[in-house]
Order: structure tokens, then C-alpha cells, then sequence
């Protein structure tokens, strides 16, 4: 027993002299808590949505993040908006998120869903400043929108390469959320290509940038920026039980925004080409039925008469693998890649049939079935009521003895929807006069008011049908 407590007081005087002397050795580290560092306005030549020079891939080396904190955070800006309405209420009524500056002369994008509701627009500047915002447009299908204020030489994030950035690459989320001048947080992509299905939209694009980096409410419409301080995404959702940040959170990438922010500007409405099929996953069944070496790539499973991929000869159970070259592993990722593109554009398709890898070009058309810039007056009158329509094939028109045009898309909760239309009601008529193609019905609809009659047949039932609705 005594030479237990012999050791014991042994091995306790030897630790506490080990430790009194490494602290005599060792100097103290010091924990400096720094104050904020004063915003640096870059001076960026770049016009607005050019085709900045774009790295293939550069590692990131994020020993800090504060040049590209720096850049960033003048750049986003907080954005409230209201319905404006004549009542109290209405004037209160608002809802709140960021934005991102992308000119110098103050173009400004954000998620469609932080301006949905509203019909006037603030937005407070990273300096304090205020400015009322005129909205631009918008894109449900990718929940963005563009807002634009009257100012100049403002600060601006240049787009950055959303291709080239890498899983693991490390990536600061920006926003400006309730006037807190700025919030930075960082952290690492996740993954590329993630559908959540959040947007409710026919032809909604959902490639979603993965990262772990803190999006909190309010933050909706900021900016994912790489270490080099280049926007390469728009925050736009998380996925949580709680309601708050749980370690998942999601942006539109920088390629497909800059496409479709240049459309609404351009054009007042996105320019979508479509290639004309109808997809699915490659499942493990899927690739032992058709003998792919890989469960990867988008099935065909059905191909639109004369569309751009039955013009050039595409055929159901074929597999997409890229487009343009670029790699299309999942219905995201080929989603993604043909949204970048307009109709009348032609892009090289790689699919395999039959086990044997082709390419073929395809000219996109749009969703009426041509190969022309969609009007957005003509866009706007379509979606109001809630569908979307095509012209006739010479085929079907001599098929089917008449013309008119297509019923191909019925939108949820729309005037369309009450009547109880079905798919694939081909309009003739409305209020007894003769149409013959989506010109003609867009013409008859748009200054119309009351009640409308729509005539028409289907082809695989007999007589005539009609559907009424009031505007």
C-alpha cells in the first residue's frame, strides 16, 4: 500500500513539472477576434453576362476566404418585396431575401420565389443604399428572376465556370438577408446534378449545385461564389425537417443562369429548346434489358412527331450519354445541358442503340413545335390560361383532315384545367372562328374578355368538343 502512494505522488509531481515546463518553453497563442474588414470595390471591366474566360478547373486553396468575401459581399443585396396594394395590409404585406448584382448598371437577379407575391420591389444596397426595382422578368421552370435598378458603376459579381467546379471543391454561400448588411458562410460542393423536385413548373430544370455550406431564411437568391470570388450559383433552397439549416443546401449553377437572365433580358421570356422526347432514368433493369455496360444516362421512352430528335431519326430506347460532348449521366444533367440553348440551335446528341454508341444533330424547336424565338407577349397569354400548345404536323393535318393546333401541356389549378380538358384536344375553333396555328389562337385570346369557346376534336374519339372558360 505504500508503495502505491509512493508511485502515485511520484507520477503526479513528474506531470505537473513536464507541464510547467513546456509552458515555460512554449510561447502563449494568441485568439484575435478582428473586426470587420472594410468592403473592397473591384473594378471589373466585364459586360454584363460577356463571355468572361473561363477555367477549365483550378484547385482551390482556401487558406482564408477574404479576397473572395471581399468581392463578394458588395455585390448582394437585400430585397423586399410587397404587393403595394391600396389597403394597409397590402402595403405591409412582403416577403424578404437576396439578390445578387451582375452589372455595373444594375441588373440584379434573385429566385423567382422571393418576388412572386409582390408587385413592388426594395432593395437595399450593401452601403446602405436604397433603390425602388423594376422587375425585369422571371423563369418558373428555374425559379429565377431578374430585377433592375437605376444607378451605375456598381459593384458586381462576375460569372465564374459552374462546369468546371469540382465535388469537395470549397465554395462560400453570400447573402443579405432582414438588412444585415452581409452573411458569409463556407463550405464544400456535395454534388452536382441534384433534383429536390421543388418547382412545380411542366418544364421546371432542376440541376442543383449540392453544398454544405449555411443557407438560413433570407438568404434565398444570394450568391455561391468559388475561392476565386466568381459567382457560380444562385441559393436557392434547403432541405430541412426543422425549418432552419440542417446541412443541405442547394443553387441554380452560373452557366444555366446566365443563359436565362440574357433571355429575359434580351427577349422579356427564356428561350427554351426542346429536344423533343420524353425521358426517364436509367434504371439497373433498364441497363440489363438494353445490355449498357453502365447504369448511367437518360432513357428515351417516347420521341414527339416532328420534333428536333424525330427529325433526326432518334427512336425510343435510346440512351443519352452527352450533349455537345458533355457527359449526361442523369435526367438533371441532360435537363441542365439542353436548357443552355435556344430554339433553332444545333447541338451533337451521343446516345447509344442497341449496345453500339451513335451521334446524331439536332436542331432544338420550341414548345410549339418550331424553330422560332418565342414572343413573350404571345408566352405570357399561353401560361395565363395554363397551357401549352403546338402547331400540327403536315402528317397529322392529312390524317386527320383539318388543321389547328395541339392542346400538349395542361397546367395545375388553371382556367384550362376547370374545363376538364384532356391531352391532345386539337383546337379549331374559338368562339367559332378558325385557327389554324398557335399565332392565330394567341391573336384571338389576348384581348379577350368574357366568355371564350373553344372547339375542337380529339383523334382518337369521334365528334366535336368544346370548352368554355371566362377571362
Amino acid at each position: 500500500m505504500k508503495t502505491f502512494w509512493i508511485a502515485l505522488i511520484s507520477s503526479s509531481l513528474s506531470a505537473i513539472f513536464a507541464v510547467g515546463l513546456y509552458r515555460m518553453i512554449e510561447q502563449p497563442k494568441e485568439v484575435v477576434v478582428r473586426e470587420t474588414i472594410p468592403a473592397k470595390y473591384t473594378n471589373y471591366t466585364d459586360k454584363l453576362l460577356s463571355e468572361n474566360r473561363q477555367r477549365k478547373f483550378v484547385s482551390s486553396s482556401p487558406t482564408n476566404f477574404i479576397a473572395a468575401a471581399n468581392k463578394a459581399t458588395p455585390a448582394v443585396v437585400n430585397i423586399k418585396s410587397s404587393k403595394g396594394g391600396d389597403y394597409f395590409w397590402e402595403s405591409l404585406s412582403a416577403s424578404t431575401g437576396s439578390g445578387v448584382i451582375i452589372s455595373p448598371n444594375g441588373y440584379i437577379v434573385t429566385n423567382n420565389h422571393v418576388i412572386e407575391e409582390g408587385k413592388v420591389f426594395r432593395v437595399t444596397l450593401f452601403d446602405k443604399r436604397e433603390y425602388n426595382a423594376k422587375l425585369v422578368g422571371t423563369d418558373p421552370s428555374t425559379d429565377l428572376a431578374l430585377l433592375k435598378i437605376n444607378s451605375a458603376d456598381l459593384p458586381f459579381l462576375p460569372f465564374g465556370n459552374s462546369d468546371s467546379l469540382q465535388t469537395g471543391e470549397w465554395v462560400l454561400a453570400v447573402g443579405n438577408p432582414f438588412n444585415l448588411e452581409s452573411t458569409v458562410t463556407a463550405g464544400i460542393v456535395s454534388a452536382k446534378g441534384r433534383n429536390i423536385h421543388i418547382l412545380e413548373d411542366a418544364y421546371s430544370i432542376e440541376s442543383f449545385i449540392q453544398t454544405d455550406a449555411a443557407v438560413n431564411p433570407g438568404n434565398s437568391g444570394g450568391a455561391l461564389v468559388n475561392t476565386n470570388g466568381e459567382l457560380i450559383g444562385i441559393n436557392t433552397a434547403i432541405i430541412t425537417r426543422s425549418g432552419k439549416y440542417e446541412g443541405y443546401s442547394f443553387a441554380v449553377p452560373a452557366d444555366l443562369v446566365r443563359k436565362v437572365i440574357r433571355d429575359i433580358r434580351d427577349f422579356g421570356v427564356v428561350q427554351r429548346g426542346i429536344l423533343g422526347i420524353s425521358i426517364a432514368a436509367v434504371t439497373d433493369n433498364t441497363a440489363k434489358r438494353l445490355k449498357l455496360k453502365d447504369v448511367k444516362g437518360v432513357l428515351i421512352t417516347a420521341v414527339t412527331a416532328g420534333g428536333g430528335a424525330d427529325d433526326a431519326g432518334m427512336e425510343k430506347d435510346d440512351v443519352v450519354i452527352s450533349i455537345n460532348s458533355v457527359e449526361t449521366k442523369s435526367m438533371p444533367e441532360l435537363q441542365e445541358q439542353v436548357a443552355r440553348y435556344r430554339p433553332g440551335n444545333k447541338i451533337k446528341v451521343g446516345f447509344i442503340r442497341e449496345g453500339v454508341r451513335k451521334t446524331s444533330t439536332i436542331v432544338l424547336k420550341n414548345r410549339g413545335n418550331t424553330t422560332e424565338l418565342v414572343n413573350a407577349r404571345k408566352g405570357k397569354v399561353l401560361e395565363d390560361l395554363g397551357f401549352e400548345l403546338r402547331n400540327l404536323t403536315r402528317a397529322e393535318q392529312k390524317r386527320l383532315e383539318t388543321t389547328g393546333v395541339y392542346v400538349k401541356s395542361i397546367y395545375k389549378n388553371s382556367l384550362i384545367e376547370e374545363t376538364n380538358m384532356e391531352l391532345g384536344f386539337i383546337i379549331t375553333t374559338i368562339n367559332d372562328r378558325d385557327v389554324e396555328n398557335i399565332d392565330e389562337v394567341v391573336e384571338a385570346l389576348a384581348d379577350k374578355d368574357g366568355l371564350v369557346m373553344l372547339g375542337g376534336v380529339y383523334e382518337e374519339y369521334d365528334g366535336e368538343y368544346y370548352y368554355e372558360f371566362r377571362k
